[in-house]
């Protein structure tokens, strides 16, 4: 693919007109609104700032990190994958059954690594080789995985042992080790995102498919893969939230999940219609959910206001990337008629 395609594939604050204040403005309203939220909370709460509640936020944070990561990559390829919080059940169910069963703790959380590998690989070859809706399928499979998990046990299994009692509760130098996890995750999406070709070759499809396609780009083998590494990551996020829990059931185990990595995701400025968005997006997304949970929880604010409050954080970002696309629309048009 050559240079000018990748300028067209990745927009930068480089190419095109000078962002005006209202565009700058909303590229910075998320860091702005981050940082208000803070010192309102600070404020409010006084245990807000200290050390160890900071760590109790990037630990609860940590796997809705692990699972955004791939999950951006997924979305600015013009896609969405809905199933990840069922596949993230299903995978911590399996890892739950395994190791009451005798299975080692190890070989267990592998399988449920594995376990999630597959669901995205039916995923993707359904949506990339089929080309089947990624909405449809993914809201089914939303559904079929929650069952299979449901089948696979009716109580849930606990008491896993120390070795994932190390993985979910552990710490190493002070940091806990579900932290450090998240970091590696979001390292390796860095490294591919912004540094490797083929991350390149996510924002090309996400933009134009059909030109990636017909400049050399495989692109229904980059797509699969996508879904396949969101699968990989939520089978990884039931490991580890069955490790933290000590249990794994089978009806709420990531119930609800895919609406926060999807709020997360969209809020750090991913743009739903492809194409757009960074890992630095994603990270400010996740931390501006994690500490708005955790600000709301030390004001004692019940889980239907949590709930309220993240539907609203949703259908805000929403409507700022309306507005963002529809005054490009409007300045590319402006542009094209002087």
């Amino acid at each position: 693919m050559n240079n000018s395609t990748l300028d067209v594939e990745k927009p930068s604050a480089e190419s095109g007109p000078r962002p005006d204040l209202v565009n700058y403005a909303l590229r910075f309203a998320l860091l702005a609104g981050f940082v208000v939220m803070v010192v309102f909370f600070a404020v409010a709460a006084p245990r807000f700032l200290t050390y160890s509640n900071v760590i109790n936020i990037a630990q609860s944070s940590a796997v809705l990190l692990i699972i955004s990561v791939p999950f951006a990559i997924v979305v600015i390829t013009g896609k969405v994958d809905l199933s990840v919080g069922s596949t993230l059940g299903l995978a911590g169910v399996v890892t739950g059954v395994l190791i009451t069963n005798g299975t080692g703790w190890l070989t267990a959380a592998i399988a449920g690594v594995l376990v999630g590998a597959l669901v995205g690989a039916v995923n993707g070859a359904m949506i990339s080789l089929l080309n089947f809706s990624p909405i449809v399928v993914t809201l089914g499979m939303l559904q079929v995985v929650r069952g299979i998990a449901e089948r696979v046990t009716t109580q849930p299994p606990s008491g896993f042992g120390s070795g994932m009692a190390f993985l979910g509760r552990g710490a190493l130098f002070g940091i806990p080790i579900l932290v450090w996890i998240s970091l590696l995750i979001l390292a390796a999406g860095l490294l591919f995102l912004h540094f490797m070709p083929s991350g390149r070759h996510v924002y090309g499809v996400g933009v134009n498919a059909e030109a990636s396609f017909l400049s050399g780009v495989k692109t229904h083998r980059l797509s699969f893969l996508t879904f396949v590494a969101v699968g990989a990551a939520a089978g990884l996020g039931g490991v580890l939230y069955a490790a933290r829990l000590d249990s794994a059931p089978p009806t709420t185990l990531g119930d609800g999940l895919e609406l926060q990595v999807l709020t997360a995701v969209l809020l750090g400025g991913i743009a739903f219609t492809g194409g757009r968005g960074t890992m630095f997006g994603v990270v400010l997304g996740v931390a501006f959910l994690g500490v708005l949970q955790n600000g709301l929880l030390l004001l004692n604010v019940g889980n239907s206001g949590q709930k309220l409050a993240t539907g609203a954080v949703l259908v805000i970002a929403a409507g700022l990337e309306e507005f963002g696309i529809k005054r490009g629309r409007i300045r590319s048009l402006i542009k094209r008629s002087k």
